[in-house]
């Protein structure tokens, strides 16, 4: 069968399944960018299954696309890695569950902004889990909690990232979603170059809720099937392990 007409006709089938793997480790980002090439090239060009990957990285600054200079506060404190996601700075690190999505946005509609919804929605459906209500925001990407609403101070504190890449209509990159990481890391970087008064990050354990990781990943994967009407398959992790966490703290 010629390529392209392979192509089409895996568009106009039904989507398949969508392989979720949990990293129980940190993960190495740069092994784990490399593992996302290579998936992205195995979905487009051998029709490998999709793949949600869901994992924590040791603390790091990643700048994507349209990252500011003046928004590396401290470049000394973390690794602080370029990548091809849009978006300015971010922090990861243990406590956060990030969640990278290798999906076939061409099999899903060809609609870019209509996939980010999703992802939007997503998350804001696994808040839903524990009754917090996560909101977007218009020029502020990501999702927002309204800490007045909780009985706190006037302000806004983002609890979930957005950063998207797609490759021939092949999504990687995904979504960061606070659980429980140390905020003062983000101290480092303006994140995602949003720093007007009355705005910051919040996670859900910050929020006062005894949530754990298995927690969120529950949540997340009751959400995906919901929002993405797919069913996920288990499956193990690629084995990408990183050094030792106390290696990268300073």
């Amino acid at each position: 069968m010629k390529p392209f007409l392979h192509l089409y006709m895996r568009e106009m089938t039904e989507i398949p399944n969508v392989e979720w793997a949990v990293s129980r480790e940190l993960v190495d980002y740069q092994a784990a960018v490399a593992f996302m090439e290579r998936r992205v090239r195995e979905i487009r060009e051998a029709g490998a299954p999709e793949l949600v990957w869901l994992l924590e990285h040791p603390p790091l600054y990643t700048a994507g696309t349209s990252a500011k200079a003046d928004d590396l506060k401290d470049a000394s404190r973390f690794p602080v890695f370029e990548t091809s996601r849009g978006g300015q700075y971010t922090y990861h690190g243990p406590g956060q569950r990030v969640a990278y999505v290798m999906l076939d946005v061409a099999a899903r509609g060809r609609d870019v902004r209509d996939f980010v919804r999703k992802l939007e929605s997503w998350v804001i459906t696994a808040l839903d889990s524990f009754n917090v209500k996560g909101e977007v925001r218009c020029g502020r990407v990501g999702v927002w909690v309204d800490r007045t609403q909780l009985g706190g101070p006037t302000r806004e504190d983002k609890i979930a990232a957005i950063g998207l890449r797609l490759k021939r209509w092949v999504s990687f990159h995904g979504i960061s979603l606070n659980v429980e990481p140390d905020l003062t890391h983000f101290g480092g970087i303006t994140p995602c170059g949003i720093a007007e008064d009355g705005l910051g990050v919040t996670s859900l354990v910050d929020l006062g809720l005894p949530v754990t990781m298995d927690d969120a990943d529950a949540a997340l994967k009751k959400a995906f099937e919901a929002i993405f009407a797919s069913d996920l398959s288990e499956t193990e992790p690629p084995l990408l392990k990183a050094a030792p966490s106390s290696d990268y703290a300073r």
